[in-house]
């Protein structure tokens, strides 16, 4: 792989684009879809979110999300396209990410039902970030 090619190819702002994809799949995923089962499965209440570091939390998360576009880029290369973006990012989200996350909660002891519900936030939210970087190239 050229690596300055790469760079060369990318579309910095459908890295910010794709980036700030995983906070609108994010607030959607652990408000309106699973936010109780999510809160239990964690033993979470109200009173013990809103006393959380949230700057902390959201801007760790967006250079996370930022540095997961752009390598998904890289990975992607210059003759990306939208349906190669998506069928990347299912299998990136799939078959890396959430069989990684598999063994940690395996070992940590994690309830498949909180297995799933992240596991589907990382799946559903690389396979956005991959057809955002396949349409913008």
């Amino acid at each position: 792989m050229d690596f300055q090619q790469s760079f060369e190819t990318i579309n910095y702002f459908a890295v910010i684009v794709a980036g700030l994809s995983a906070f609108v799949i994010g607030g959607l995923w652990y408000s309106v879809f699973f936010a109780k089962a999510w809160m239990e499965e964690n033993g979470f209440d109200e009173e013990k979110l809103k006393n959380a570091n949230m700057a902390k939390i959201f801007g760790g998360s967006f250079i996370f999300s930022l540095i997961i576009s752009f390598v998904l880029a890289l990975f992607l290369g210059p003759e990306r396209n939208a349906m190669m973006g998506v069928i990347a990012g299912f299998m990136a989200g799939l078959f890396w990410v959430a069989a990684a996350m598999g063994i940690t909660y395996l070992f940590e002891r994690k309830s498949l039902k909180l297995f799933l519900i992240n596991a589907g936030y990382h799946v559903v939210t690389f396979m956005v970030m991959g057809l955002i970087l396949g349409l913008w190239k």
